[in-house]
């Protein structure tokens, strides 16, 4: 089977399971784990060996090796990184404390803010100043930097991040203050923003700067040691990092510049679901990634997810923009909140059931694993009602046992309020779907689209049991579950193409152009972000994308506007200043003429090309024939426990109809078909589900 194939493996690192996926050639083998938090690389090795014994494999036969990992955000928001100092420019000691001078909820007096990742007390300052030009006003104090290293020793600091004003411009100032922190402090992490995030805003670069810092000792510690543990087991081929952006990075790149894989997980499941969509001709997506400990809600237009150059983690309110750490980085925008199976739910003060977002993680997990959870989890309640088949949990590694669910249920929902167990989770499944088609209502409006008018893809461990309740809700009447579901991140992560993307700031306005200048500027990005692409490309193609970010002087925010690809002259200022006031009018219905307009940054993405699947063919629909069995289900509309049809999908062939409600069971994960919903199988193994007509 090994004979010639091409053999690629990626690994998927959640906060609940580990997925693993082996493609050799076009035969595909997937594992599913329980995710070993103190030592994440456990269960990527062990899982490595199980799926490469499937294979009849070994590791040394593996080509390319790529990795994502939910553990940079983990760390950020449950506060497990390093004990992390700042030191900025004099006078700007509470940046972060500071930030915009915005209220996310300008109405609540006691609003909840994130706390900086560097505490007031491990921030200090030394005097030093550059202005927006880069030219230096007051030289850096070489002496106060080399007396901060015995302060920072005493405290314990573990990682260092300098952000000094205006070095986006200037980086001469932060170099200097590293390589004095490193000499004086050998072997400490130390994090610059000028080559994290070298734009302007200087809120959202130095807390960019610092979540670099924070989750650098120990994300470069994991790769360290996973990178060491392959060398032990043989494996001589390459290894990628997958970015938030959706690309792949090299390893050192990935140690370097942490930060940019807090989004990486869910960048492979919006990469996954772009696919399909291309595959079935769905130009209209709304990707739905559900997995043990999150959510995560993507549009899709036009087989592209929407991109930003802002994320915020660990929001104190769900969905309020500005309740969360900043990070500038290149990131695939998605809505991403607490509700996955290992979600735990409880009554509150209200006598309200609530759903997340903490939650039971693989340890000790839902009360069903039998590991100790004794508070009821999302996978309790699917349990309970009957969706969920407890010997074949996981494809059979994990058994589940039912009663644990019932009893951590009534315990926890239906005793406060009265109900049985199953009516209790029947409530708790209820809640969860309404969080997420909340979530996904929100997202959509946010940017102008109708969210009904999409098609709703689903995957993840738990996406396909909560599929077809959450667009009842939101009014999508065709929901598609594409073969591997289960891991689809994972899968997403195959596909991905080897990419890196700058971005830069430079203050230009179209009407004193310096052509030359950034013409240079922009070669000089090129043939930074080629560098770190080619080495990984292994002669493959690579292409770049060239941007300006513009706006009429004096606005708040930029819109991307794509360059060609060569030096810029005087004959290209008219065609920018018409694709701008093209896309302004299409986001704002209307130009304003004559108005002034400014470059604030730019960004260079230097990508190899994607896997592009091949189109899927109609199949001629007939009925799916016998069930492989049934289940016990219990129908909360009408509180009674009925008989549903089970099917195992991989005996259903191309074309299989069937009509809802009923379970399509894998080893991977299971689907819930309910009564609103027929069934049935594309021709490239999706689980297709369609309204019912009225």
């Amino acid at each position: 089977m090994l004979e010639g194939a091409e053999v690629r493996l990626a690994v998927d690192i959640g906060g609940t399971f580990t997925d693993i996926v082996l493609d050799v050639g076009e035969v595909r083998k997937t594992r599913k784990l329980l995710t070993t938090p103190q030592r994440p690389e456990e269960a990527v090795l062990d899982g490595m060996r199980l799926i490469l014994a499937d294979a009849r494999a070994h590791i040394s036969d593996i080509d390319v090796f790529i990795h994502g990992t939910t553990l940079a955000t983990n760390a950020i928001i449950e506060r497990r990184g390093a004990k992390t100092a700042l030191i900025a420019t004099e006078g700007f000691r509470d940046v972060l404390d500071i930030g915009t001078e915005s209220r996310y909820d300008q109405y609540d007096l006691s609003i909840d803010k994130p706390k900086p990742l560097a505490p007031r007390s491990l921030r200090f300052t030394v005097p030093e100043r550059i202005d927006a030009h880069g030219a230096v006003r007051l030289p850096l104090d070489e002496a106060a930097v080399r007396a901060l290293a015995p302060r920072l020793r005493a405290l314990n600091v573990e990682s260092v991040a300098i952000a000094f004003l205006h070095s986006y411009a200037n980086p001469e100032h932060e170099r200097r203050t590293a390589a004095i922190i490193s000499e004086e402090m050998p072997g400490i992490s130390v994090t610059v923003s000028s080559a994290v995030c070298p734009e302007i805003r200087e809120y959202e670069r130095t807390s960019t700067a610092v979540a670099n810092a924070y989750v650098q000792p120990l994300i470069d510690g994991y790769l360290a040691r996973m990178s060491d543990a392959l060398q032990v087991e043989q494996y001589r081929g390459a290894i990628y990092l997958v970015t938030s952006g959706g690309g792949v990075t090299s390893i050192e790149t990935a140690r370097r510049f942490p930060v940019r894989l807090v989004e990486s997980g869910p960048a492979g499941g919006a990469i996954f679901a772009a696919q399909i969509a291309a595959r079935l001709g769905e130009s209209k997506v709304l990707s739905f990634d559900m997995g043990g400990t999150t959510a995560k809600i993507c549009l899709i237009e036009k087989y592209q997810p929407e991109t930003s150059r802002v994320f915020e983690v660990d929001r104190a309110a769900r969905f309020l923009k500005g309740s969360g750490l900043p990070v500038r980085i290149p990131v695939i925008e998605m809505v991403e909140i607490g509700a996955g199976g290992g979600s735990i739910a409880h009554v509150d003060a209200m006598k309200r059931v609530t759903v997340g977002p903490e939650s039971a993680s693989s340890e000790p997990g839902p009360a069903c694993y039998g590991r100790g959870g004794l508070r009821p989890a999302v996978t309790d309640a699917d349990v309970a009602l009957g969706m969920i088949d407890p010997d074949d949990f996981a494809g059979g590694t994990i058994k589940l046992d039912p009663e644990l669910s019932k009893q951590a249920l009534l315990r926890s929902v239906g005793e406060p309020l009265g109900l049985s167990a199953e009516t209790a989770a029947y409530a708790v499944h209820e809640v969860v779907c309404e969080n997420m088609a909340s979530a996904a209502r929100v997202h959509a409006v946010e940017r102008g689209e109708i969210v009904g008018q999409h098609t709703l893809i689903a995957f993840g461990g738990a996406a396909p049991l909560h599929a077809a309740r959450v667009a009842e809700k939101i009014g999508v009447s065709r929901v598609i579950v594409p073969s591997n579901a289960g891991v689809g991140s994972a899968v997403g992560f195959l596909a991905a193409p080897i990419a890196y993307e700058l971005v830069r700031s430079r203050h230009v306005r179209l009407d004193d152009f310096d052509t030359e200048g950034v013409s240079d500027l922009l070669q000089e990005m090129v043939t930074e972000a080629r560098a770190l692409v080619e080495t990984g490309a292994a002669g493959a193609p690579v292409r770049e994308r060239r941007a300006a970010f513009m706006r009429y002087v004096g606005q708040g925010h930029e819109i991307s506007i794509e360059l060609p690809n060569r030096r810029l002259g005087t004959a290209d200022l008219a065609g920018l200043r018409q694709k701008f006031e093209a896309d302004y009018a299409v986001m704002f219905e209307r130009p304003i003429p004559g108005a002034a307009i400014e470059v604030l940054s730019w960004s260079v993405l230097a990508t190899t090309e994607a896997r592009n699947p091949p189109i899927v063919a109609t199949v001629t629909r007939k009925p799916a024939g016998k069930a492989t069995g049934s289940r016990k289900f219990f129908d909360g509309r009408v509180g009674e426990v009925i008989e549903i049809p089970l099917y195992r999908r991989e005996d259903m062939a191309p074309g299989a109809t069937i009509a809802g409600p009923a379970v399509i069971a894998e080893d991977e994960t299971s689907t819930f078909v309910s009564n609103s919903f027929d069934a049935h199988i594309d021709g490239a193994g999706s689980i297709v589900m369609e309204r019912k007509a009225a």
